[in-house]
């Protein structure tokens, strides 16, 4: 038996009897804490949340999937649709069993023949009703009507994509060399500097669906998360991206806690830089920025200046010193974001 939706916050919404529409563009753990953080903002704001999921993820279970079903990558789909997951007993019980990841059964080391050994839950479950239902967006849904989700969970294209990109000094023994380096999981692990990225095929079709919830939206969220591989592939979708100039929604940047591999030697100033660079007609609104992550704000403030933004601090990061957003935290410095009037 479906559970019964949430119900609406009472001092939520927009004060002309509508919810208030975020779409929030990502991937993996990153896309998962920004929805986590909005499930929060609900009981207060009555949000209605979409998420818009990258599909360039070669690595991993969802790698092996691709290359053997073909299809989209369904982990960070999967990740998407546990972090909106109801908050009932059943509903938890089977984000659970989404998020189980079959160990490697015991026995000779040299059989390498464990076919589900690796894989998530989720993601056959996923790959299954893709391919019983014929569509990706009808196969979310129900995934989504399974988990009770609150929000709704739609790929950025309905076709799998590559990520490519230019990288100086992928070899530590040719460190002013630049190279091709092909896949998201390899762009994600290279130790040089992304000098350019792009998709293959460089023009893929946007969501249809992701297109019109866009234009809808009241608020646009892009990152935290892998900022060439979770967060400006959205950019490149040439669709999408012009649904996002043209949508009237406010705009909000998340910025991340810490570099990665992917972003070594890119500050946060820079990481607002390339919005620009692969997409020069955004603008944004507000950039939100952990307090302490950003050290001396002047530049920060710059960068966000430069696209029309202003920078909000606030304290979003765990409390035990890693670098990583607390669903709480960040839930709580949205909530007065989003629930200001437009």
């Amino acid at each position: 038996m479906t559970p019964p939706a949430e119900p609406p916050g009472a001092g939520g919404g927009r004060g002309d009897g509508r919810r208030t529409r975020v779409v929030a563009f990502g991937g993996g753990h990153g896309l998962s804490v920004s929805l986590r953080a909005l499930r929060r903002c609900v009981p207060e704001l009555d949000l209605d949340i979409t998420a818009v999921v990258t599909v360039g993820d070669d690595g991993g279970s969802s790698g092996r999937l691709r290359a053997r079903r073909g299809g989209l990558p369904p982990g960070d789909l999967r990740q998407a649709l546990v972090a909106l997951a109801g908050d009932y007993p059943a509903t938890r019980r089977t984000a659970g069993l989404f998020q189980h990841r079959f160990a490697d059964t015991p026995g000779d080391p040299a059989d390498t023949d464990d076919g589900l050994a690796g894989h998530a839950v989720g993601n056959l479950v996923l790959c299954g009703l893709i391919e019983l239902l014929g569509d990706p967006v009808a196969a979310l849904e129900h995934a989504g009507a399974m988990l009770g989700a609150v929000g709704r969970v739609l790929p950025m294209s309905r076709q799998p994509v590559g990520i490519e990109a230019r990288v100086r000094g992928a070899d530590p023994a040719y460190p002013d060399e630049v190279r091709r380096v092909r896949g998201q999981h390899q762009v994600a692990v290279t130790g040089g500097r992304v000098e350019s990225l792009r998709l293959t095929p460089t023009t893929p079709a946007a969501c249809a669906e992701a297109v019109a919830a866009t234009a809808e939206a009241d608020w646009l969220i892009f990152g935290p998360g892998s900022w060439y591989t979770s967060v400006l592939p959205h950019l490149l979708v040439p669709g999408l991206a012009a649904a996002i100039v043209a949508s009237p929604a406010r705009r909000l940047v998340t910025l991340n806690l810490a570099a990665e591999k992917e972003t070594l030697g890119l500050s946060l100033a820079d990481h607002l830089a390339t919005l620009r660079h692969y997409l020069p007609e955004l603008a944004v609104d507000l950039v939100l920025a952990d307090s302490k992550a950003v050290g001396d704000p002047a530049p920060v403030e710059r960068a966000a200046e430069s696209l029309g933004a202003r920078l909000v601090l606030a304290p979003v990061a765990v409390t035990d010193g890693e670098p990583r957003h607390d669903p709480a935290a960040l839930g709580a410095a949205l909530v007065p974001v989003l629930g200001a009037d437009r």
